[in-house]
């Protein structure tokens, strides 16, 4: 995926704008990085959340399409940014309370948050693949 746009960047780096999604190229690896084009200290890893929460569930807001110019969607990609604590990839876990939102077509981005869900900042990878 070529160069994305987050209009209003990503909570608490409002000023970065532009990413790239850098896929990993082994299949057996589901992690990515999302990497900041105008900061190159700053990169997120980033996961599909449906790789280890098949039941991950939510609905986009009117707001959110129109803001994402989303017509189809088969245009829509969805990651989560994880959280590696310490350095022990056990306890790895991903934000499925505010998902990144990817228009592919379009290339742009936003990160939401999700209301009256159970959805949690910390949801634990490992678990989930149990």
């Amino acid at each position: 995926m070529n160069q994305i746009t987050f209009k209003e960047g990503i909570p608490a780096f409002e000023e970065y704008k532009n990413y790239q999604i850098e896929l990993n190229e082994d299949n057996e690896n589901p992690f990515h990085k999302l990497q900041s084009l105008e900061e190159p200290e700053l990169s997120f890893i980033v996961i599909d959340p449906f790789t280890f929460k098949t039941d991950y569930d939510f609905n986009l807001t009117e707001s959110t399409i129109e803001k994402l110019d989303i017509s189809e969607e088969k245009d829509i990609a969805v990651y989560t940014i994880v959280n590696i604590e310490d350095e022990d990839y056990n306890n790895m876990t991903a934000n499925l309370l505010a998902p990144i939102i990817i228009n592919t077509t379009k290339r742009l981005a936003k990160q939401i948050i999700l209301n009256d869900t159970d959805y949690t900042t910390k949801h634990k990878i490992i678990a989930s693949c149990d």
